[in-house]
């Protein structure tokens, strides 16, 4: 499995806060770290993208604005604000786009900010925020927001005095931020659990780290093994990241071995249904709930799928509907029926984990299917044809078809 894309982001944000070079390894060829090091490169640092790896020297930053170009096609250009804000006492940012799966408001973001001493205004489509010096404060979230968390985590860790997040985010990749911001020289506390506490320090140093496997990648190659009931060896595969995940494949026919040599997964007998919901971490994750429902389009029985997390996130639906999934839609549930079979057509990606979703579903249908939109495979997955092509299935990428 490749690097973590989740945590690799705000990680590379995290580097404006020092002034040295940080060297990040482990770090996946996609899109969005394209985009993250195009960003922290026009604001004046110096950004060398390696295979695997990304060296940020930050010592030039002076551009303290992060241009609506380049934040429209991704969600996580609004993790810059707090570093920017921390470190120099303004920042501009444009108000984030990405992915098209409902509202994810800044609000949370900015009530934190404004709570810890920053002004803030929103002017013809950015965000504008100054403070002479950030202080710390006691910040609950309303539910928890991992881009919240991980902002407020970064700008409180060279604040001035204590900052305390509650109903934090728990995810992996919040913990991977903090641990990287320790080894920086920050004093968090709390990582991994709903309570953070970051002790504002004077200043931070560069370090150098390699990221986190990735849980989600991990997670989607399961479900197409299982759906294609397939016999995979993952390698490099944070297994204690996906317990939630593993619970629920296990129940519908997938096994899943820790081996000494990495996980095997593998699917010989029939899929049958079950019932799930999107819950923050540690619960099911909603960045594979597109997955799992292509798995139990062909599964013997009746699935309800429940998204708690985004309102919007059933666009792949349609797309699945049209390889003859038998899917009906109400309100934030999703009934799946499963079919014997699925039919090759041609599909449209709607989203990152959407597009997923649709190869998986391309992998078990009759003939042929042709994504299209996969730029947006592309923000999310390394090479993900190479490596599905690698295992046995036939698949390539079309030029001039993304």
């Amino acid at each position: 499995m490749s690097g973590s894309k989740n945590a690799a982001l705000p990680i590379m944000a995290a580097a404006l806060l020092t002034g040295g070079t940080n060297r990040f390894k482990n770090i996946p060829t996609l899109r969005d770290i394209d985009t993250m090091a195009a960003l922290i490169r026009q604001m004046g640092a110096e950004v060398v993208l390696e295979r695997g790896a990304v060296s940020i020297a930050t010592s030039g930053v002076q551009n303290l604005v992060a241009p609506y170009d380049l934040v429209k096609t991704m969600r996580a250009s609004i993790l810059v604000l707090g570093p920017l804000l921390a470190r120099f006492g303004e920042a501009r940012v444009s108000l984030p786009g990405g992915c098209a799966i409902g509202a994810r408001p800044v609000n949370l973001h900015l009530a934190g900010l404004e709570a810890m001493g920053a002004e803030i205004d929103l002017v013809e489509g950015y965000i504008v925020a100054r403070a002479k010096r950030l202080h710390g404060a006691e910040i609950s979230f309303d539910s928890p927001s991992v881009g919240g968390t991980e902002n407020l985590m970064i700008a409180a860790s060279i604040a001035d005095g204590r900052t305390t997040l509650i109903n934090a985010a728990r995810e992996p990749e919040v913990e991977e931020l903090a641990r990287v911001l320790n080894k920086m020289g920050a004093r968090i506390e709390g990582a991994g659990t709903s309570v953070l506490t970051i002790e504002g320090v004077p200043e931070l140093h560069p370090v150098e780290h390699a990221i986190i496997a990735d849980r989600i990648e991990a997670g989607t190659l399961m479900m197409a093994v299982g759906a294609t009931h397939g016999d995979v060896l993952i390698r490099n595969c944070p297994l204690e990241q996906l317990e939630s995940v593993v619970a629920k494949l296990r129940a519908v026919g997938v096994r899943v071995e820790s081996t000494g040599s990495g996980v095997r997964v593998s699917a010989d007998a029939e899929i049958v249904a079950t019932d799930f919901q999107t819950l923050p971490y540690p619960g099911f994750p909603t960045d594979l709930q597109a997955q799992m429902m292509a798995l139990l389009s062909v599964a013997r029985g009746v699935s309800v799928i429940t998204e708690s997390i985004f309102e919007n996130r059933f666009m792949h639906v349609s797309e699945l509907q049209r390889l003859g999934a038998n899917i009906v839609v109400r309100g934030r549930a999703a009934i799946v029926t499963g079919v014997e079979r699925l039919r090759g057509a041609p599909v449209m990606a709607t989203d990152l984990r959407a597009s997923a979703s649709l190869v998986i579903a391309a992998l078990i249908a009759d003939e042929r299917t042709t994504v299209s939109r996969i730029y947006h495979l592309d923000r999310g997955y390394e090479a993900m044809e190479k490596k599905l092509r690698a295992l046995g299935a036939r698949v390539r990428r079309i030029k001039g078809k993304g």
